[in-house]
Parts: C-alpha cells; sequence; structure tokens
C-alpha cells in the first residue's frame, strides 16, 4: 500500500525532535522505519544477551565433568 496514509499526532515538541533526526531528503517514513528497526536491533540483543547469561548460570564448565 505505497499510498496509504496515516496520522500520528504528535506534539510540537516531539515533532521538532523528529525533524531534527531527519536527513535532507529523508521522509518522516523512512526515519520511522529506520527507528523501528533500530529498537528491534536493540531488543534482538538484549534478548541474546538475556540468553547467554542464563545459559552461563546454568552450564557446567568441561574442565568440572
Amino acid at each position: 500500500m505505497p499510498n496509504a496514509s496515516k496520522r500520528i499526532p504528535v506534539t510540537e515538541e516531539r515533532w521538532k525532535e523528529l525533524n531534527e533526526l531527519k536527513g535532507a531528503g529523508e521522509t518522516y517514513d523512512d526515519l520511522l522505519g529506520k527507528l523501528i528497526q533500530e529498537h528491534q536491533r536493540r531488543q534482538l540483543v538484549e534478548r541474546a544477551k538475556e540468553v547467554r547469561e542464563a545459559d552461563t548460570e546454568e552450564l557446567t564448565a568441561l574442565d568440572e565433568l
């Protein structure tokens, strides 16, 4: 749906912050896509960290066997 559009109400302050993040020639849709992707990557990294820490706590070192 390339021509579909929605309105997202934001405060004037938030709009200014978004405008500062937006690059020249970049649309707000592009910016929001990048922000969403960055958020998802951070969540993935955090989840991987949690799994790694859980594995470390639950595993027995080979030299202890």
